[in-house]
C-alpha cells in the first residue's frame, strides 16, 4: 500500500519546520545564556577568594593549636605508635591519626564557604545555581566519607582489599552528580592517532569506570609512598600547590568556573595541612595516619573530576605512578610483600638503608615455572621509590631522604607536568 505523495510532502514539511524551529529555539536560548552568564571572575568571586584565604589562615592557626592538645588524648585512647627509624624508638609514644584534625577543620571551613559562595543567589530575583550547589555538596560528601573510612582504617587496621573498595563507595556521590549535570563521556584523541581512530571517542560507561579508578588511585597512591617523616603530608602539599597554580593560570580560560571551584578547596587544604607538616617533619612529633592519605587523595580526585582536569591532575601524580609501577610485583604478590616496606635504620651511622625482604623460592606461587629449587633463599629490596633512592644514593639521614623525595615530587610531579601541559600538549592536541 503506497502513501499519497501529497501526504508524504505535508509530513516532510511538518518535520522540517519542527526541526528548523527547534534549532532556532536552541540558538536563541544559547545566546540568552551567553548574555546572562559571566565570562570571567567578578568582584564577588574575588571577595570569595579573599574570604577563603582569611578563614584558611584562621583554620591553620586552629589546627596548630589543637595538635598539642589532642595528641595526648589520642595517646590515652591507645592511638599511638613508635617511630621505628629512631635510635630511641621504643621510649617515645607518638600520637597516630593526627590527619583527622586537619580534615575536620578543613570540612568546617568548607561548610562556612557554602554560605559565602552561594550568598549572591539568595535574593528572590536571582536564579539559584542548583547544579553547582549539588556539586559542592557531593564533593564534600565524598571527602567526608573518605575521612571517616580513613580513620576507621587507622583504628581497625583494614585489609588491602577493603582499602581498594572504600574509595569506590566514597566516589559514588561524585559520579552520580557528574552523570546528572554533565553526562559527557566523549574524549578527544591525540593528533597522531586521529587518522586511524578518529578525532573523538564516546567511552560511555567506561568513562565512569575511569573516574572511579582515579578516586581509587589517588587515595591509595599517597598511602603507598610513605614511611618517612613528613613524606605523606609533604607530597600532598606539593600536589595541592601545583593544582593551585594551575587553577590560577586557568582562571583566564573558558573553564574558569571549574577552576574557581577547585581554588575553594585547595586554599583551605594547604592551610590546614601545613601545621601537620611542621609537626610531622623530622623528628616527627605526630603521625598523620591513613586518614590524611585518604583525605588528601579524595580531595584531589574531587577537584580533578568536577573541575574537568583529571588528566592534568594525574600528571601531578607522576612520582606516585612510578612508585605504583615499581610496587606491582609486591602489591599483586608475585613477590612476598611485608606489612611495612619502610627503610631500616643503621643505629651506628644514624642513617637509613634500603629495606629487604627474604623469602624461599617456593614462595613465588604465581611464578611456579621458577620453582626448581623450592628451598633456595632469595633476598631483594622492597620495590619502592624510597628504597630505590637509598640504593642509588647510599645510606641517608632520614631528613635528607625526605628532602630528596619532596624534590623528586617538585621536579617530576610539578615542573614536568607544567612542561607537558603548556608546551608538549600542542603537538598532540589543538590549542
Amino acid at each position: 500500500m503506497h502513501r499519497h505523495p501529497e501526504v508524504d510532502l505535508k509530513r516532510w514539511i511538518i518535520e522540517h519546520d519542527y526541526e528548523r524551529k527547534t534549532k532556532d529555539y536552541i540558538k536563541i536560548k544559547h545566546m540568552q545564556q551567553m548574555k546572562t552568564s559571566k565570562l570571567t571572575i567578578d568582584r564577588f568571586d574575588l571577595f570569595t577568594i579573599i574570604f577563603d584565604i582569611l578563614i584558611s589562615i584562621l583554620g591553620s592557626l586552629v589546627v596548630n593549636r589543637l595538635i598539642p592538645i589532642l595528641k595526648e588524648k589520642f595517646i590515652k585512647a591507645q592511638l599511638w605508635g613508635h617511630d621505628l627509624n629512631k635510635r630511641n624508638s621504643t621510649e617515645i609514644k607518638v600520637a597516630e591519626s593526627q590527619g583527622v584534625i586537619a580534615a575536620g577543620i578543613f570540612l568546617i571551613l568548607m561548610f562556612i564557604m557554602i554560605a559565602i559562595v552561594f550568598s549572591e543567589h539568595l535574593h528572590p530575583e536571582s536564579v539559584f545555581p542548583h547544579n553547582k550547589f549539588v556539586e559542592y555538596l557531593a564533593a564534600l560528601l565524598s571527602i567526608c566519607c573518605m575521612v571517616l573510612l580513613g580513620f576507621a582504617d587507622d583504628v581497625l587496621d583494614l585489609r588491602w582489599s577493603v582499602k581498594l573498595l572504600l574509595p569506590l563507595i566514597a566516589s559514588l556521590p561524585l559520579l552520580l552528580v557528574y552523570f546528572a549535570n554533565y553526562h559527557s563521556t566523549t574524549i578527544i584523541l591525540p593528533k597522531p592517532v586521529r587518522p586511524y581512530l578518529g578525532q573523538q571517542w564516546n567511552l560511555g560507561i567506561l568513562y565512569y569506570i575511569y573516574m572511579s579508578m582515579v578516586a581509587v588511585f589517588c587515595t591509595n597512591a599517597i598511602n603507598i609512598l610513605a614511611g618517612v617523616n613528613g613524606l605523606e603530608v609533604g607530597q600532598s602539599i606539593v600536589i595541592a600547590i601545583s593544582i593551585l597554580i594551575f587553577n590560577l593560570v586557568e582562571l583566564q580560560g573558558i573553564c574558569w568556573e571549574e577552576h574557581l571551584f577547585s581554588l575553594y578547596f585547595m586554599i583551605p587544604f594547604i592551610a590546614c595541612t601545613l601545621p601537620i607538616l611542621i609537626k610531622n617533619w623530622y623528628p616527627a612529633e605526630i603521625f598523620v595516619g591513613d586518614t590524611l592519605c585518604y583525605f588528601s587523595g579524595m580531595t584531589f580526585a574531587v577537584v580533578g573530576i568536577i573541575g574537568h582536569f583529571s588528566k592534568t591532575m594525574l600528571l601531578f601524580f607522576i612520582p606516585q605512578i612510578i612508585n605504583f609501577l615499581l610496587s606491582i610485583p609486591q602489591l599483586f604478590h608475585f613477590i612476598p610483600c611485608p606489612r611495612h616496606r619502610l627503610p631500616r635504620l643503621n643505629p651506628e651511622l644514624n642513617k637509613l638503608n634500603a629495606s629487604e625482604v627474604e623469602f624461599k623460592k617456593s614462595d613465588l606461587k604465581k611464578l611456579e615455572y621458577l620453582n626448581n629449587d623450592g628451598e633456595l633463599m632469595i633476598s631483594t629490596i622492597n620495590f619502592t621509590i624510597i628504597n630505590t633512592v637509598l640504593c642509588w644514593c647510599g645510606p641517608l639521614h632520614e631528613e635528607k631522604l625526605s628532602r630528596i623525595l619532596i624534590l623528586i615530587q617538585i621536579v617530576f610531579g610539578t615542573l614536568l607536568t607544567f612542561f607537558i601541559r603548556y608546551y608538549l600538549v600542542k603537538f598532540f592536541y589543538d590549542s
